[in-house]
């Protein structure tokens, strides 16, 4: 082949690759362009094709539509399932709602017993002790029946007129002998002053019953063993004359006033051993309580049921 052939053959295979690698560029421009008019942003007024092109990590962080509000018969019976112990929550407060309620006044007390009788704290009386058949424990206070039988009998003189119920004395000998007793009853004469007629229990932690009188000295304590107090109406009582009683008291009680629409009247005490409202005021509504030592309790909640023991969460503070 001629230099001049070699030449024009050249020339025309340079055209077809130049024609062939335009329509490549052509066919690459056309697809570009028709990806640019197919990803531009539609016009307003397109919701449907902004709602394409939200991306799908829109979709898990959107905040959920709330849950349908289950029916109110299916929460119900869902708490009465799971919620055992709200209803014996809701039984133990009834149940002390039901019970009486005290609490303290804050009343300053005095370690003198600026409200004591005969009987003071820090004194010690001497006397004689015999001995009486106590029975069932019970005697002229009106207490009632009592397991514990180290009772004894005050003379009428130191009795005072029931102030002396329900104290406990410290009873002393000579030879060292002691034994303390709850003041359940009443001595009548001859018995004299500071003269006490034991159980034959308590007098037997002393002496041989066979000694019949024995010298001795007692004094007024304050025992730290006593559970709380309780109080009772009684018999025949109701709201037009009532009758109060104070059962197991640390201290010697001084007063018992109920809460009438005038405020607290302090009731008399009969030589019975209960506080009388004659005229029913206050009969069933609070009532406060006062030591020798002028400590204070306002119980209230006691049902005005007579002849029912009725017991409370407190008690006089020990000294």
């Amino acid at each position: 082949m001629s230099m001049r052939a070699t030449r024009r053959a050249a020339r025309s295979r340079r055209r077809r690759i130049g024609l062939t690698g335009g329509a490549v560029l052509a066919l690459v421009a056309v697809g570009v362009l028709v990806h640019l008019v197919t990803a531009s942003p539609p016009g307003p007024g397109t919701d449907t094709g902004r709602a394409a092109a939200t991306p799908a990590a829109d979709a898990r962080t959107a905040v959920p539509a709330p849950a349908p509000t289950p029916p109110a018969t299916a929460s119900v019976a869902a708490s009465a399932r799971t919620s055992p112990s709200a209803t014996a929550a809701a039984t133990t407060a009834a149940a002390a709602a039901a019970r009486p309620s005290a609490t303290g006044t804050g009343r300053p007390v005095s370690a003198t017993a600026a409200l004591a009788g005969r009987i003071r704290p820090q004194t010690r009386y001497r006397g004689v002790a015999t001995s009486y058949d106590a029975g069932d424990g019970d005697g002229a206070c009106l207490y009632g029946p009592a397991d514990d039988l180290m009772v004894a009998a005050m003379n009428t003189t130191d009795y005072e007129s029931a102030q002396a119920c329900g104290a406990y004395v410290l009873v002393r000998t000579s030879g060292g002998a002691s034994v303390t007793v709850r003041i359940v009853n009443e001595c009548p004469s001859p018995c004299t002053p500071g003269q006490l007629d034991l159980s034959t229990q308590a007098f037997a932690k002393l002496a041989d019953l066979s000694a019949g009188r024995i010298p001795i000295t007692w004094e007024l304590v304050s025992p730290r063993t006593v559970g709380t107090l309780s109080v009772r109406y009684k018999t025949g009582s109701s709201r037009y004359w009532c009758a109060i009683q104070v059962i197991g008291h640390r201290n010697p009680v001084a007063r018992l006033e109920t809460r009438t629409a005038g405020g607290w009247r302090r009731l008399p005490r009969a030589d019975y051993n209960y506080f009388l409202a004659e005229d029913g005021g206050g009969c069933g509504g609070a009532i406060r309580i006062t030591d020798i030592y002028g400590e204070q309790l306002t119980v209230d909640g006691i049902a005005l049921r007579p002849d029912a023991v009725q017991a409370t969460r407190v008690q006089f503070a020990a000294h």
